[in-house]
């Protein structure tokens, strides 16, 4: 496929799948490669540009493929280089695009290269990774993990040493200041992107430098190693993207974008906990409030914005009082909790309800960025949080309710991890198979939703202008334009109807095209319903 669109990330709608959890196609119970494109029609079929893929390299899996092995292979479970050429070909011939995890800041302490660093302090290895004599360097820098790490450092029998992790001590972080090891990271993504990938999602990216006396995040030499790996984008593989996981402030993310040429795209973290919380004030003042905090970017870069996916909903970058708040409200049982964050899927957080989880992603897709759906989350998945870790939200995929969920022939006992049978989330009930039989479904809504916004691309890049009334916080009004076109996206947070007078911003008789229901009409106020959205396009 052609990448001559350069831009073509801008007015995107993504969609990240754990190859593990989408489908079986040989029956031992785990999703592979194959099983993936097999499903690549259904993708296609909801609206996705581009598929984000989950680790798909080997790993012991302590951390769902986030500690890497090998970077130069896949994951037997997973299938072969050969089956994961075909899905490239196979999304390319749909039209899609497709991008791999990078995982650039730590290996797995199985990988060869850490098994030879911490055997032999002489090898070329043993400088890939930060090793220390004592536990008390880069004191300022925090515990990402809380839940289950209680130092930075960890101690190597075998070199006696402390090496250091910002995640799970299994995952030593690599030493960015050796010239080798960026070598290496790029012989990494130049592997890849041979096989046609249209980029990657960098994970981690903050950290690859340690500097005494700083928290060890977003530091000058990160920016300026991460500026490189852009380069050898635009020089070598044009079209493909960059998109920056950085769990950060505003002003911080803006620096991963730089002058247009570091990353192409960076996670919008701090707006995702302030939706929900918009939702349970009935006030969109959160909303509107870090909307103004965030700057100005580039023009050929992009926001990524989404609600929900495979890790917990961080409250990091909320206050102390925001954080009791929303676990109080969303996540009221000790076991919903996680590290700074909830353990929950898109669906359960509204207790099941889809006129809400409808409102959340009529937000999403009518703020400014290109979405991000998680797997699942387009037929309201449920969870299950009393699996480990991050798991409960990595169940199979609910194709139909057959055995497994369709997911996968093997015996039960043989799945990767259960399928969800709660009451009210069971895949006997919550399925693809029945939600696209239903015009009404859940999954048709939002393809639909996506479509139209699709169509009109002043939803992802034109200008934004958030309608404030004192008098009704729950009232989300946005005004988006371009040059030749004007949309209304009005999104009620609340349980009560709210009349909406429009006299203000059009001309008297001037018609509105109501685009969801594909209806035209003429009138200076509309009603929304509780929790309801509406589109309308001035004509």
């Amino acid at each position: 496929m052609q990448k001559e669109q350069k831009s073509w990330y801008k007015n995107a709608v993504f969609y990240e799948v754990s190859t593990r959890a989408y489908y079986d196609s040989n029956g031992d119970g785990i999703g592979d490669i194959q099983g993936l494109t097999q499903k690549l029609d259904y993708i296609q079929h909801l609206g996705v540009d581009c598929i984000w893929l989950l680790p798909i390299f080997p790993s012991p899996l302590i951390d769902d493929g986030y500690d890497i092995s090998d970077y130069y292979n896949i994951h037997p479970d997973l299938g072969t280089i050969d089956d994961f050429k075909e899905l490239v070909r196979e999304t390319h011939r749909r039209g899609m695009r497709i991008i791999a995890d990078l995982v650039i800041n730590h290996t797995s302490d199985q990988c060869a290269w850490f098994k030879e660093a911490q055997a032999n302090p002489r090898s070329p290895y043993h400088d890939y990774y930060v090793w220390s004599n004592t536990d008390q360097r880069y004191k300022d820098a925090r515990i990402i993990f809380v839940d289950s790490e209680t130092s930075n450092w960890a101690w190597s029998e075998d070199a006696q040493k402390y090496y250091w992790h910002r995640f799970y001590a299994c995952q030593p972080d690599l030493n960015f200041d050796n010239p080798a090891v960026r070598e290496e990271m790029k012989a990494v993504m130049r592997f890849w992107l041979d096989m046609g990938i249209d980029g990657f999602r960098a994970d981690a990216v903050p950290y690859l430098i340690e500097r005494e006396g700083t928290t060890c995040e977003n530091l000058p030499e990160t920016h300026a190693f991460l500026k490189e790996l852009r380069k050898l984008i635009d020089d070598e593989y044009p079209g493909c993207i960059l998109l920056a996981e950085a769990n950060q402030w505003p002003q911080d993310l803006r620096q991963y974008l730089a002058d247009g040429d570091e990353f192409h795209m960076a996670f919008q973290f701090p707006l995702m906990p302030r939706i929900y919380k918009a939702l349970a004030k009935g006030d969109c003042s959160p909303i509107i409030d870090i909307m103004k905090m965030t700057p100005q970017i580039p023009e050929n870069c992009q926001w990524c914005t989404f609600l929900r996916n495979h890790d917990e909903l961080t409250l990091e970058m909320v206050t102390e009082e925001d954080r009791q708040f929303l676990w109080n409200f969303y996540a009221p049982i000790p076991r919903m909790r996680q590290n700074l964050g909830i353990r929950r899927r898109l669906a359960p957080l509204m207790d099941g309800n889809c006129q809400k989880v409808l409102l959340l992603n009529a937000i999403l897709f009518s703020l400014p960025g290109t979405p991000i759906i998680y797997y699942g989350d387009e037929i309201g998945m449920g969870d299950n949080i009393y699996l480990e870790d991050r798991d409960g939200v990595r169940t199979p995929m609910q194709w139909d309710s057959s055995r497994n969920a369709g997911f996968s022939s093997a015996v039960e006992e043989k799945m990767y991890l259960p399928v969800i049978k709660s009451e009210q989330f069971t895949y006997s009930r919550i399925n693809v198979a029945s939600q696209q039989q239903d015009p009404h479904s859940l999954f048709n809504t939002i393809r639909k939703m996506l479509a139209i916004r699709k169509q009109n691309p002043l939803m992802a890049g034109g200008a934004v202008e958030f309608i404030e009334n004192a008098q009704v916080p729950a009232l989300l009004f946005l005004k988006r334009c371009d040059e030749k076109n004007i949309l209304f996206a009005l999104h009620n947070l609340s349980e009560q109807a709210i009349p909406v007078d429009l006299r203000a911003h059009i001309r008297d008789g001037q018609p509105l095209l109501d685009l969801m229901n594909e209806k035209t009409f003429q009138g200076c106020t509309v009603t929304l319903p509780p929790y309801a959205f509406i589109w309308l396009k001035v004509l």
